[in-house]
């Protein structure tokens, strides 16, 4: 039997790490409800780990560089399956901030070494498709990981025996990494010294034409998408139990819906690959407006698994797309590949906090449909920043391809 690549192995990481993160995504929120917080405490408990993992991860992915991203990745692991168990002895709100703080140090970690190594070891022309096998597997098993936290809820387990068997399921990926990925996958080659007479400045960075998007552009596009959709993510329970009035083990269902759309990942993948994916990306944006406006004229079960769907397929199209484009901001730099990815994904990070912040408060103050249209409304915003962000990258691929030309001629004329 032939050994697993490195990609492939760590696509098998994304599924296995989700399955048991999938059971506390579900589980915390409604926690948190028991132990008595309010809808907005409940929105702060679910972006806190995202806020450490903000505060830290430009430090850790300076480490993962030096580390080496194997090792980073399986020391995030270790302590992501510990903080597990930590969940069984909270027993007020502020232990349950304590661990969900805990567990945002390890993804700081964590995030930018599986991103970095992905897109060290994808197919130069698969990347996209990687990224979307990778979010496939890890969509997936998070949605399995959810549905199965409502059954575990409503038997006679109940929070205790799902933080148990997070804390069983997280040991895999640990297990899987430490066995079946090599301590270097693939070296990043340094370029080449330019040869005499050549100009050593890349063609991409020249002084003398339009520059392209820098890291923080691209990480603003991250925030936006990202932060529109958790807008709705972190606090789906809460709205499909308390708003839609569903019981908890039909919100658990609906998670069950969610790895079927979520194999059209690789399909979307080989559209951004061989077609655009400038348009792969733009239908995150999409489907985010129209998953609100069902959510917001329909508020009952048929409306709320309508808009699921919407959500899980612009999930699904986006994530190939966007990972093959951090893939190749992080190569312009391959020495400084996980730090790039740090911050490349601490726009999501960013978006990711604030989001459900700002959605537990306008829940709070001016109710649900209040909600929907601020989602509708800043959708529209990313979609708009995505096409003036790729248009200027456009111009800059034109120009310096341009002078690249006239350059030449200029070399063949002398």
């Amino acid at each position: 039997m032939r050994r697993p690549t490195a990609a492939q192995t760590l696509v098998l990481e994304g599924f296995t790490s989700r399955l048991s993160f999938g059971l506390l995504t579900f589980a915390l929120p409604l926690y948190g409800r028991q132990l008595g917080m309010s809808i907005a405490q409940v929105g702060l408990l679910a972006s806190f780990s995202v806020i450490v993992s903000l505060a830290l991860k430009p430090f850790a992915g300076v480490l993962a560089d030096r580390m080496g991203l194997r090792r980073s990745l399986l020391v995030a692991l270790a302590i992501r399956s510990l903080l597990c168990l930590g969940y069984l002895v909270t027993v007020t709100p502020l232990q349950v901030f304590a661990v969900r703080g805990a567990h945002g140090a390890s993804d700081s970690l964590r995030d930018p070494s599986v991103h970095a190594l992905l897109a060290e070891t994808a197919p130069k022309r698969k990347v996209a498709g990687t990224f979307a096998w990778y979010q496939t597997a890890k969509t997936s098993a998070g949605a399995v990981g959810k549905g199965l936290a409502g059954l575990l809820l409503v038997g006679a387990g109940g929070f205790a025996s799902t933080f148990v068997v997070a804390f069983a399921l997280s040991v895999i990926p640990l297990v899987v990494i430490a066995l079946l990925v090599p301590p270097s996958p693939r070296q990043s080659v340094a370029p080449a010294p330019a040869r005499a007479g050549e100009d050593a400045t890349p063609v991409a960075t020249r002084p003398d034409g339009p520059r392209p998007p820098g890291v923080l552009a691209f990480a603003g596009l991250g925030f936006l998408v990202s932060g529109t959709s958790s807008m709705l993510t972190a606090l789906f329970p809460v709205i499909a139990t308390e708003y839609a009035g569903l019981s908890t083990a039909q919100a658990g269902a609906l998670y069950l819906l969610t790895p079927v759309l979520a194999l059209t990942g690789p399909l979307w993948g080989q559209l951004s690959d061989r077609v655009s994916r400038p348009l792969v990306l733009s239908f995150r944006s999409v489907a985010n407006i129209g998953s609100a406006a069902v959510y917001l004229a329909a508020p009952t079960a048929a409306g709320i698994w309508t808009g699921k769907c919407l959500d899980d397929l612009g999930k699904a199209a986006f994530r190939p797309a966007w990972g093959s484009l951090m893939a190749e901001v992080s190569a312009r730099a391959p020495s400084r590949r996980a730090r790039t990815m740090a911050y490349l994904t601490s726009g999501e990070d960013a978006g990711d906090i604030a989001a459900p912040i700002v959605a537990g408060l306008i829940w709070t103050g001016w109710g649900v449909p209040a909600l929907l249209v601020s989602r509708i409304v800043i959708a529209v915003v990313a979609e708009a920043y995505a096409v003036w962000l790729e248009r200027r990258s456009r111009t800059a691929a034109r120009s310096s391809l341009y002078g690249s030309d006239e350059k030449a001629l200029h070399s063949t004329a002398a």
